[in-house]
């Protein structure tokens, strides 16, 4: 759950209104979500997969700890920012080839390991022997939506790389940097869509919704009730398993036919919301079988 300090501006505490937008916390992101999903994978039918995942989270905290990307210019950024666009647009960000030192330690954590499938151990020799272009080329592929099948092994240690090198970026913002996006189902720093929303429990806004970034791990207020797809609120309902949680929900939308994961604090004030979208897979499988389809996948599952 987000504990004070974990994000700038917590939702937890301070006066009545609520902040529009919360900027991560690098320190500790990726280190909250690898002991979550270590605590989750306790007697889940998926342990060896969540377990295998808390490793990766694991490995992007150690890497968030190593590099120091250069933030764009302020003044570009109070520019794009005051014109309704991402500062830090995922699909037009010029990056610092600083973000492959994380992408080095990510692999080189799995490369010293023993014991890997062999497919898994396949995947890590190969983004070992590839050039730095070719990985710029595999960047550019993820963050385009356009990764080949044969490429989806290699796409989530990219995907792992990028989402600490945008969260590096996001934490050295400040709150006052960046605005709502006029598309307010995206990401206000870097444009990409949520992961999942949080509702909070209490504190200064109980209650609100936050949306939180699946790329950059920056959160922003959404309205409740209203779909991130399409916007529309005639025909939103929540759905969740009967013999699980009442935290973990599906707010799903009859207009658009989508739907996004929605976590309530009030009811499991441990949640974290990249953690227990990964562990809550078997609520994706359901809601898909009912007919509607998740609003942006979480970059962790495209392998």
């Amino acid at each position: 759950m987000p504990q004070s300090g974990a994000w700038s501006g917590n939702p937890q505490g301070g006066v009545s209104a609520p902040d529009p937008i919360l900027i991560p916390d690098a320190a500790t992101r990726f280190k909250r979500t690898a002991a979550r999903l270590a605590r989750l994978a306790d007697g889940h039918p998926m342990v060896g997969w969540l377990l295998f995942l808390s490793n990766i989270s694991q490995a992007q905290h150690e890497a968030a700890q190593t590099i120091e990307p250069s933030l764009p210019d302020a003044d570009l950024i109070a520019k794009l920012s005051g014109a309704g666009m991402p500062p830090l647009a995922a699909d037009g960000h010029s990056r610092d080839p600083v973000w492959l030192d994380g992408l080095h330690s990510l692999v080189a954590r799995f490369s010293a390991a023993s014991g890997m499938p062999e497919e898994l151990a396949a995947v890590v020799a190969d983004l070992d022997d590839c050039s730095d272009d070719e990985l710029e080329a595999m960047a550019d592929r993820f963050l385009g939506a356009s990764v080949p099948p044969e490429e989806a092994g290699q796409a989530l240690f990219i995907a792992a790389a990028l989402q600490v090198y945008f969260t590096k970026l996001a934490a050295g913002l400040t709150p006052d940097q960046l605005n709502l996006l006029p598309e307010r189902g995206l990401c206000p720093c870097c444009g990409s869509t949520p992961v999942s929303g949080l509702v909070t429990a209490s504190g200064k806004s109980p209650g609100v919704r936050y949306l939180y970034c699946s790329l950059c791990s920056t959160a922003w207020n959404y309205v409740r009730a209203v779909c991130i797809s399409c916007g529309q609120s005639g025909n939103v309902s929540v759905r969740g398993i009967e013999e699980e949680s009442e935290a973990i929900q599906a707010e799903t939308c009859d207009d658009c036919h989508t739907y996004s994961k929605a976590f309530y604090l009030a009811k499991d004030g441990e949640i974290d919301p990249y953690a227990d979208d990964l562990a809550s897979l078997g609520l994706d499988l359901m809601i898909a079988d009912a007919g509607w389809a998740r609003h942006a996948p979480n970059p962790l599952l495209l392998g």
